[in-house]
């Protein structure tokens, strides 16, 4: 079988996420593997002190989130980077801030054998669970592949109910897709273009202070979820979607390496009001675990 998959073969979709999802051949989805991934996420066994699982910084509550600037692991060691919300990292092309990984089975592992965040080996994790590494990390995978964010109030929208939004978001569409050109790079049903830019926030007195993808590009993040994913940014550095707009609307941070589609977009303040309830509008339904 040919490793893209329609969505509905394998899931049940939310409404507005009728697509593709790439599943490996060497992975294919099933209800036992899901079933252990989902227990896996929650087993606090994968961290080396047992204080902590994929769960700690991937919050069900909170959009699969954690509400913090950046990632805490064992011992309250604090990484560098936000972590981000995995919710349709299914139809992801690569993961990580950075892309560093090409596998959701990949980025599965790093957490766990990461210093800063679990702590694990190997060895382990397949001493304490009585699985392959492989295994585990297969399972972990497929679970992801099911955590999924459909069923929002544009959802709704763009199938027809035109009340579904109120007039003020329907002028945030507007501005999303006109003056603000944020569909540029959160674009298409899932919000991202899968690609990294760099829109300044790495820079700090005139020095680059994290290198990201290369010159301190950052993956864009799915704006699904988007409202209850604070604080914002690779490295949470932005408190408040009013801040982010605040922050696109002056044209990011200048710096030699800006992305060439950022620029000052001197917005009313009507507009910036406007965009935020829209991007508070893609807040729906999260479906896990099936």
């Amino acid at each position: 079988m040919k490793p893209l998959f329609l969505l509905s073969m394998v899931l049940r979709p939310p409404l507005g996420l009728d697509l593709y999802m790439p599943v490996p051949e060497a992975n294919p989805l099933t209800p036992a593997k899901i079933a252990l991934g989902r227990r896996l996420f929650f087993d606090k066994r994968l961290s080396r002190d047992g204080t902590l699982a994929c769960a700690s910084c991937h919050d069900p509550k909170l959009a699969i989130s954690d509400g913090r600037k950046v990632a805490r692991g064992i011992n309250g060691a604090e990484g560098s980077r936000n972590a981000p919300a995995i919710v349709n990292r299914g139809y992801g092309a690569s993961f990580f801030w950075d892309g560093r990984a090409r596998t959701l089975e990949q980025q599965a592992l790093e957490p766990i054998l990461n210093p800063k965040e679990l702590g694990m080996t190997e060895a382990e994790v397949e001493r304490r669970t009585g699985l392959k590494i492989g295994d585990v990390t297969a399972a972990l995978a497929s679970y992801v592949r099911t955590i999924r964010s459909g069923d929002s109030r544009f959802d709704r929208y763009a199938a027809g109910k035109t009340n579904a939004l109120s007039e003020l978001e329907k002028a945030g569409l507007a501005v999303f897709r006109g003056r603000a050109s944020c569909f540029t790079c959160h674009i298409g049903p899932n919000f991202t273009d899968e690609k990294f830019h760099n829109t300044g926030v790495a820079r700090r007195d005139g020095r680059l202070v994290d290198e990201g993808a290369g010159d301190g590009k950052f993956k864009t993040p799915t704006l699904r979820e988007v409202a209850r994913t604070a604080p914002y940014m690779h490295d949470g550095s932005i408190r408040t979607l009013e801040d982010v707009v605040e922050f696109y609307d002056r044209g990011g941070n200048p710096n030699p390496g800006l992305d060439s589609d950022l620029r000052p977009l001197h917005l009313r303040s009507e507009e910036k009001r406007a965009l935020v309830a829209f991007l508070r509008s893609l807040a729906g339904e999260i479906h896990e675990g099936k």
